[in-house]
């Protein structure tokens, strides 16, 4: 695709990372925004700006113009809803859905400005497929999910929206259920495709998401799950 600018949400880690890789692979201008802006390395073609999705007085130091938005800051907060406390679904709500209702607040007029914008968000399979102990996770990435379609209808024809929704990703963030080869292995074992997700992989997806291939493309949730949301092999 040509060159465009990309406002990103996070990047130091996972599947941010490995889209800011790609985007810049193909010589795109990308911004990271980010708490800890020390956290990336320079690299040819990215910029970094502050942002802090846990803090309601954040601002935002945007591009003029911005051609696509990902917003990846994410949770996992895995516990019974008898254990769950209110600063849980607090802090979920706060990171995942009005950290990303901030930040695309930020950026609405420079995405306006492009005519031909994308916006790619991220939800969880968790949300589609009932799943003990999600309670929180689930709550705040149904929220985002709603917000994705109002948006996209909202905000067409010139902006683009769309939410990808995951299963369990190896990245840093899922660090602590993939422990053990033991726990690994189960996580595999129940997805139909015997696996879980790839980073890399999902990153290409953002890649298409936000490029002109994708162009007919706005409103939808996209489970990337191995399968998890629709299938049952027994």
């Amino acid at each position: 695709m040509n060159a465009k600018t990309f406002l990103l949400a996070g990047g130091h880690s996972g599947i941010g990372a490995a889209t800011l890789k790609a985007l810049l692979a193909d010589g795109h201008r990308v911004v990271a925004a980010l708490r800890d802006r020390a956290r990336l390395a320079a690299a040819e073609g990215l910029e970094t700006v502050e942002f802090d999705a846990e803090n309601p007085a954040a601002e935002l130091a945007s591009p003029e113009t911005i051609d696509g938005l990902v917003y990846f800051p994410s949770t996992i907060t895995l516990k019974s809803f008898r254990a769950l406390k209110d600063e849980d679904f607090r802090r979920d709500m706060e990171i995942n859905f009005f950290g990303a209702v901030r930040f695309l607040r930020a950026a609405l007029p420079a995405l306006q400005k492009s005519g031909n914008a994308s916006i790619v968000l991220f939800s969880t399979v968790a949300v589609r497929t009932g799943m003990p102990f999600h309670a929180s996770i689930a709550s705040a990435k149904g929220a985002l999910e709603g917000l994705t379609r109002s948006l996209a209808a909202e905000l067409a024809p010139k902006v683009r929206v769309n939410c990808l929704a995951p299963s369990l990703t190896d990245t840093p963030l899922a660090a602590g259920l993939l422990s053990s080869e033991a726990n690994t292995q189960a996580s595999r074992d129940r997805h139909p495709l015997k696996r879980i997700g790839d980073a890399a992989q999902t990153a290409e997806l953002v890649r298409f998401l936000l490029s002109d291939a994708a162009g007919f493309l706005t409103g939808q949730v996209i489970a990337i799950d191995g399968g998890l949301s629709a299938l049952r092999t027994l």
